[in-house]
């Protein structure tokens, strides 16, 4: 199984030649955006981003991408009369920056097949499980229902297919005893802001690869996801 130590020399990468561009879709808060800025701010991560998308106007994540000077966008979803008009536009300003990688960071929409089809091997999620276990909604409370004794969460690569793509990389959470809902979920987020961004940095550095629906880590065929325990 691949190991991973999820630590990166913490000197700031002095150079602007960021080649690798990644557009982030959100529609909330953007924590886990800040945790991605933050890292690349840091040197941790040789990637720039092109711009945050929020299908909401009032998320604050756009406020921590105008903090950092990346330009942010809102497509309202509302706006339009279908799911997939609406795709069809997000699809059109994703490609007018031509991304590498597209992060969706708590974006609450469902994608059509076609637009999920369109950045195949290109577009990540971050999901608050161990996957498979649990996929959808509600999987703090699911998992407390079945008295797991570990929870996580997982980044993925997106399919058309809910929570179904290839694992790239898992962080695991204890599940205590007197843990409810909201204890477990803010381990659950602590983990995440360390995976996630160790999951963009893998792929910006090349040591990740999507091959013809094949994931290749460190050129060899990924069987298992790399695992990142919370201390």
């Amino acid at each position: 199984m691949p190991s991973s130590k999820l630590q990166s020399d913490s000197s700031p990468d002095t150079t602007s030649d960021n080649n690798y561009k990644l557009v982030v879709l959100i529609s909330g808060s953007g924590k886990n955006l800040q945790a991605i800025i933050d890292n690349i701010e840091a040197g941790n991560i040789k990637a720039s981003i092109a711009a945050v998308i929020s299908n909401r106007a009032d998320a604050y994540g756009l406020k921590r991408a105008e903090k950092s000077d990346i330009e942010a966008k809102v497509l309202d979803h509302t706006k339009y009369d279908s799911r997939e008009a609406f795709d069809e536009e997000l699809q059109s300003l994703i490609d007018s920056y031509s991304p590498d990688l597209i992060v969706l960071a708590g974006f609450m929409r469902i994608l059509s097949d076609h637009f999920v089809e369109h950045f195949t091997g290109k577009m990540i999620n971050i999901h608050p499980s161990l996957l498979p276990l649990y996929k959808g909604l509600h999987t703090h409370q699911r998992a407390l229902a079945d008295k797991q004794t570990e929870h996580g969460a997982s980044v993925h690569f997106v399919i058309p297919e809910l929570d179904a793509g290839k694992v790239i990389i898992q962080g695991i959470v204890d599940v205590k005893e007197d843990d409810d809902e909201e204890s477990l979920a803010n381990r659950v987020h602590q983990i995440e802001h360390q995976i996630y961004p160790h999951a963009v940095k893998i792929l910006a550095e090349g040591q990740l690869e999507y091959n013809a629906g094949e994931v290749l880590y460190d050129n060899k065929p990924m069987l298992n996801p790399l695992k990142k325990q919370l201390i």
